[in-house]
């Protein structure tokens, strides 16, 4: 099956839930894996960015990615974020994870840097050739300071045999259209904005990795396949009743907005690491007048 094939739908970018002394907290991971899986998500990604990576050590990523792959047991594919602005480390990174028990590494463009297009490229090209499995790449204008052109990313896509793919966070419908204009047929395209998710399966995206999907699988994920299945009357109806909930997940920061509703479902507690902190109280507020709204 191709990774086009596999990863149709939606994957979750898993948060890292904490306990109040901010360690780790695994049981909550296994209690949120189950709850997106029986939500109806068809993957998982592990350690993206909404898993606060930035504050974990490598250790702590080491473990929360086999803890991840035992709670999944089997049951979906699993998805690895692996970035950064440094090549070399990023390299040596993906040569230090079991890789076996992923479908494939999702990779975020370097932040900070601003390489030129000419700099992804290469950065790219140098992550797939070190990778033993397909590398997706991951364009987030508004984290990173640069984004990835749809020239670069049809050119990685034709020129690179091991990039696979793309999940794309730029808000910038036309650049998307660009990419699904001209892919390869087997070139899977994702989307990272849970807001644009259904407009963007309308132009011929394959689904989503997405924020909203912790804390609305089953609302989301039934979204997401009945556009898929050219089913949109009913995906539109879905899609307005989560439109405030996605509102309410960015208003301050990504996982800040997605750990409430988490904490109000009773799934994690609602814990960040600096520098990042909970939402402030009137937007909690807001989580749990949607919350009840939603119930």
């Amino acid at each position: 099956m191709s990774l086009k094939a596999l990863l149709r739908g939606t994957g979750v970018a898993l948060v890292t839930p904490f306990k109040k002394d901010h360690s780790v907290d695994y049981d909550a991971l296994d209690k949120l894996i189950n709850f997106v899986i029986n939500g109806g998500a068809q993957y998982m990604v592990s350690l993206g960015t909404t898993g606060e990576t930035p504050v974990l050590s490598k250790e702590e990523k080491l473990e929360i990615f086999n803890r991840t792959c035992d709670a999944v047991a089997g049951r979906v594919p699993v998805v690895i974020g692996i970035g950064g602005n440094n090549t070399q480390e990023v390299i040596k990174e993906i040569e230090s994870f079991p890789l076996e028990k992923a479908v494939a590494i999702l990779s975020a463009s370097p932040y900070y840097n601003k390489p030129s297009q000419e700099g992804i490229y290469q950065h790219y090209k140098a992550l797939a050739a070190a990778a033993p499995k397909p590398v997706i790449l991951y364009n987030v204008p508004g984290r990173t300071g640069s984004n990835i052109s749809a020239q670069t990313t049809l050119r990685l896509a034709k020129e690179v045999e091991n990039i696979a793919g793309i999940k794309e966070a730029s808000g910038n419908m036309i650049q998307c259209m660009h990419i699904l204009k001209d892919k390869p047929k087997d070139f899977l395209v994702t989307s990272g904005d849970d807001h644009t998710t259904l407009p963007l399966i309308a132009c011929g995206i394959d689904g989503v990795i997405s924020v909203a999907a912790n804390c609305f699988p089953k609302d989301f994920c039934a979204m997401v396949l009945e556009a898929l299945n050219g089913n949109f009357e009913k995906a539109q109806s879905l899609h307005f009743s989560l439109l405030e909930g996605f509102d309410l997940l960015f208003a301050e920061n990504n996982p800040a907005g997605v750990k409430a509703f988490l904490y109000e479902l009773g799934v994690i507690d609602n814990q960040l690491r600096l520098p990042l902190v909970p939402l402030s109280e009137g937007i909690h507020v807001q989580v749990k007048k949607f919350l009840a709204s939603l119930q």
